[in-house]
């Protein structure tokens, strides 16, 4: 694939995968980026994995056409990135391996040694020639690993944005790229959001035209679309104005509850996602918490606490630093309902929360009073 002249695509698609680093589901597979820049000398950016070594080796000799590269550019040691290096350099010794310094000590915990001879470490704003084509080096550490950086070429003005931008899905995948994009942000990236708002100030006076990742499309045209939804994002501000209630329901009675506050919400106009956190990918139910701009949790008390699903939706999004929203919560027990205890000793960790006063309380199934509160919780909601 030409994505300038001088710049070519050589990654590899993998459409069997199952699950990305062994949780998220991808249901489309998973693109592993790599490019090349054909110039005076020659620069590869980044490898692959180690299940498709032998395809992305081919797709370099293919790309080359019996010349030799002069770099190998290290964007992100991940594995699924960099597990091809020892290959290259196993073929072109001489190739100089152009990282930051704590890239080359991650090189050697993976690979047993650093390559001292080939190193060229950069550091925040050194720039590489190589003929017409100049790369500058932006540094973007736990984005979303430390030695991640990113690079820019002024000849094209191409932005190699490392895991930034990526998404879920092969090059190939026809979808809409927000969803997957933001499902895989706030899973892979989310924590990281003070960094990731740190690399987007660095690139914004940047002329950017294309925007390589190192998963998913690349970026050809709106930029400015994904480039805001990245602020957004990075800012934890919510996308959407709108309710996403997280729901765990044992005998339907909490289920029942929350189909009613979705009535009552939607008869005032407002917009509302569900989700039955037993049985929806939690990585989708993260994405939607961030997305809109005000959350309901509704759960049944188990053993004291919270039910085991609605605690694990919990600890992803304190880990993920979730904040700036407005929460409302749904609790039921039959003896001793403990799930508004639980939930803000929870919530007591995040940032800029604002509870609702109004907490429904079910004691086993919904009756006058309970309905009542669902009423006034709708409102709340909606006037907050």
């Amino acid at each position: 694939m030409n994505i300038t002249n001088d710049i070519k695509y050589i990654g590899v698609n993998d459409k069997e995968l199952d699950l990305f680093e062994g949780q998220y589901i991808v249901p489309n597979g998973m693109a592993y980026n790599s490019y090349i820049i054909l110039d005076e000398k020659i620069a590869i950016l980044d490898t692959a994995c180690q299940e498709c070594k032998d395809e992305w080796l081919e797709n370099v000799q293919n790309a080359l056409q019996e010349r030799e590269p002069s770099y190998l550019i290290v964007h992100h040691m991940e594995p699924d990135h960099s597990s091809c290096i020892d290959a290259i350099l196993e073929k072109y010794p001489s190739v100089k391996i152009v990282a930051t310094s704590k890239a080359f000590s991650m090189i050697n915990q993976f690979f047993g040694s650093s390559y001292e001879s080939n190193q060229i470490i950069v550091k925040e704003g050194d720039t590489l020639s190589l003929g017409k084509h100049t790369l500058t080096f932006y540094t973007a550490p736990m984005v979303h690993w430390p030695e991640v950086m990113a690079s820019y070429d002024l000849c094209d003005k191409v932005l190699f944005s490392a895991d930034a931008f990526g998404k879920f899905g092969t090059t190939y995948t026809s979808e809409e790229w927000a969803c997957e994009a933001r499902r895989y942000y706030f899973g892979i990236v989310g924590k990281y959001g003070m960094q990731a708002s740190a690399l987007l100030k660095k690139i914004s006076a940047l002329d950017i035209k294309i925007i390589c990742p190192l998963h998913g499309p690349i970026l050809t045209e709106n930029l400015d679309y994904y480039i805001d939804l990245y602020k957004i994002w990075a800012s934890y501000e919510p996308e959407k104005e709108g309710i996403f209630i997280a729901y765990t329901s044992v005998y339907g009675n909490t289920k029942r509850a929350v189909q009613l506050l979705e009535n009552e919400l939607k008869a005032l106009g407002k917009p509302v996602s569900i989700c039955d956190l037993a049985r929806c990918d939690m990585a989708e139910a993260v994405e939607d918490a961030f997305k809109y701009s005000k959350l309901v949790l509704a759960s049944t008390t188990y053993n004291a606490d919270l039910f085991p699903f609605m605690r694990e939706f919990l600890n992803e999004l304190i880990e993920r630093n979730y904040q700036k929203r407005t929460v409302g919560i749904i609790e039921n027990g039959s003896w001793a309902p403990m799930v508004a205890k639980k939930i803000k000793e929870r919530l007591e960790k995040l940032k800029e929360i604002t509870l609702c006063d109004t907490i429904v309380t079910i004691n086993s199934a919904l009756n006058a009073k309970s309905m009542q509160e669902i009423k006034t919780l709708a409102g709340e909601l909606v006037n907050k």
